[in-house]
């Protein structure tokens, strides 16, 4: 039986409706559950960037991979292991302010962290860390006796060590459209 690696599948696209679906569908398919899943706005004006993290064998990400390279509004897509990538997450935790005032021990879980307040109100007080997935996992628990309101996580954002070439690929296709 081959090992589950965890990968990071980057898909440049275009904007299009309907394309989150189609991509959603084919790891729904094959059951495949999503660690993390974001997407923005690429370096590349008027594309944009999904970035999902699974677990999975090699075998099995290449054909996933190649199966959203098949969908029209794909225009590439790549995947790589946490060595070849870096990557973190970014966490905003809602606290009660009395907790802010009160225990001494939360500035410090907060300077500890390297977080950072981002707003106090009388009633609550935000904090957020940027960091990787277990950073900000142990800050909520530590936040949790405090008196968490609210709690959020965002998916994996991630760039490659090494260059992905999708500019060059672009300016070839716009090449060939004007041949």
């Amino acid at each position: 039986m081959s090992e589950l690696t965890k990968y990071t599948i980057s898909i440049y696209t275009e904007n299009n409706v309907g394309l989150l679906n189609r991509i959603s569908a084919i790891f729904l398919k094959r059951h495949i559950d999503f660690l993390s899943f974001s997407t923005s706005q690429s370096e590349i004006p008027d594309v944009f960037r999904f970035i999902i993290v699974v677990s999975m064998t090699e075998s099995g990400v290449r054909k996933i991979v190649q199966q959203i390279e098949k969908q029209i509004d794909v225009i590439k897509a790549f995947y790589h292991t946490d060595e070849e990538t870096i990557f973190q997450e970014s966490a905003l935790y809602k606290v009660k302010s009395s907790s802010l005032f009160e225990e001494r021990q939360i500035q410090n879980m907060i300077k500890d962290s390297h977080a950072n307040i981002v707003t106090v109100s009388p009633e609550y007080f935000v904090i957020e860390k940027t960091g990787f997935r277990d950073e900000t996992e142990e800050l909520r628990v530590a936040l949790t006796p405090f008196g968490l309101l609210q709690f959020v996580r965002s998916g994996r954002i991630s760039i490659t060590k090494e260059k992905m070439g999708i500019s060059e690929i672009l300016n070839s296709f716009k090449q060939q459209n004007k041949d």
